[in-house]
């Protein structure tokens, strides 16, 4: 078994939709950033990479690449998914953490781990997705940005 670590954040603003998870969230702008800007999607690739020694996301998919441009964040995590299995390793728990004042997002998190478990080809009941705030303190609170957190265990198939 392996595990992984991963943390990403980007900026509010721009046009929307905010993609989080691989699911469109209701909120008037989206986040800034060279490819979708899903922050959760992000974190957990480099999870995943992590767990399997084998970088992180901006090694694989790096924002001078027009290719990645506006790329839906799904498709680099079906890739990073592709890496570990050319490997013989298969994500066998998630837990993700999103960090943001707004917008709310109970209602979404059942979709994102619907999500993430289809990319991961693992069950849903495999995959934990929580949503916190910080209080409005710091940038976070100040709504100018959202972080994640993601930590995955790897199993060798």
């Amino acid at each position: 078994m392996r595990i992984g670590h991963g943390f990403d954040a980007h900026r509010v603003g721009g046009d929307g939709p905010m993609m989080l998870g691989g699911v469109a969230v209701e909120s008037p702008c989206g986040l800034i950033a060279h490819s979708d800007g899903d922050v959760v999607l992000h974190a957990l690739c480099d999870a995943l990479l992590g767990a399997a020694a084998l970088g992180d996301i901006g090694r694989h998919f790096p924002d001078t690449d027009s290719a990645y441009e506006n790329i839906d964040s799904r498709i680099l995590l079906r890739r990073v998914v592709a890496s570990l299995q050319e490997r013989n390793l298969v994500a066998s728990n998630v837990d993700i953490s999103i960090i943001a004042q707004s917008p709310r997002l109970s209602g979404y998190i059942d979709a994102m781990r619907a999500c993430i478990a289809a990319d991961l080809g693992i069950a849903v009941d495999e995959v934990n997705v929580k949503a916190t705030t910080t209080e409005k303190m710091g940038w976070i609170g100040r709504e100018e940005g959202i972080a994640t957190h993601a930590v995955v265990l790897v199993d060798s198939l």
